[in-house]
């Protein structure tokens, strides 16, 4: 039976207003059965940080789908030796993986729409599905100019895919320019690829640097036309 409903939603969308302040309701209304989903990019190395100040011992949890970039790994043990996080990682079921790989070759997403949404359902949709199905709240680096899909998004929501648990998008009213100045006004750690013009940071051969001119999402998925530009973990699961 889901803690909450509609009507206290819409009331903590109209009381709080700041990613702190959403943050430290999380603290003090769900702790310890709400976590920060984590893929290691600019957003999440932010609320890292503030979700640090705030609860030290709130928690984190990354999905390892085998095939993230190097510096995703090496950005994981910096937070670590930092803040002394312990990120709590999801590896998708590895029978899945064999039997996906098996009949459709391991660079399956290359070649149609339809194989890239099945892998990233068996490396990622699934496995975080299981975890959200251990929790009250699961808190996001959502924002809302980063997909079309992503507009209509609220700081308070609750997730009807995933049992009316609470989902908390702390800086979806943050622009990708606020983002950017939190990070360099408080020393954040962050993964290195974003230097490197990597805007929105997936699995490796699905991402990669963003061209002057293009959206933020742009450089994942590249080779698809006319895709939605979402893995489905923030859509309807399967």
């Amino acid at each position: 039976m889901p803690r909450f409903t509609q009507k206290d939603m819409d009331e903590l969308n109209s009381s709080i207003t700041t990613a702190e302040a959403a943050l430290e309701w999380a603290s003090e209304n769900l702790h310890p059965r709400v976590a920060k989903a984590s893929s290691f990019g600019a957003e999440d190395a932010v609320l890292i940080d503030i979700m640090r100040k705030i609860n030290p011992e709130f928690r984190f949890f990354t999905l390892d789908t085998g095939r993230l970039p190097r510096e995703t790994y090496d950005v994981i043990d910096r937070l670590r030796k930092k803040y002394g996080v312990a990120v709590e990682v999801l590896f998708p079921d590895a029978a899945e993986v064999e039997e996906m790989v098996n009949a459709k070759g391991i660079n399956l997403f290359y070649e149609s729409v339809e194989n890239r949404k099945l892998c990233c359902r068996v490396r990622k949709v699934r496995p975080i599905n299981r975890m959200l199905a251990t929790l009250d709240g699961w808190i996001t680096g959502l924002r809302h100019d980063q997909t079309k899909l992503r507009h209509a998004a609220k700081m308070f929501q609750l997730d009807a895919a995933h049992g009316g648990i609470v989902k908390i998008n702390p800086i979806i009213n943050w622009t990708w320019e606020d983002v950017q100045n939190y990070i360099k006004s408080h020393d954040v750690v962050y993964n290195e690829l974003l230097d490197r013009g990597y805007l929105s940071i997936g699995c490796e051969p699905c991402t990669r640097p963003v061209k002057p001119g293009q959206s933020l999402r742009e450089g994942r998925w590249w080779w698809e036309s006319g895709s939605d530009l979402e893995c489905g973990i923030h859509v309807d699961p399967v």
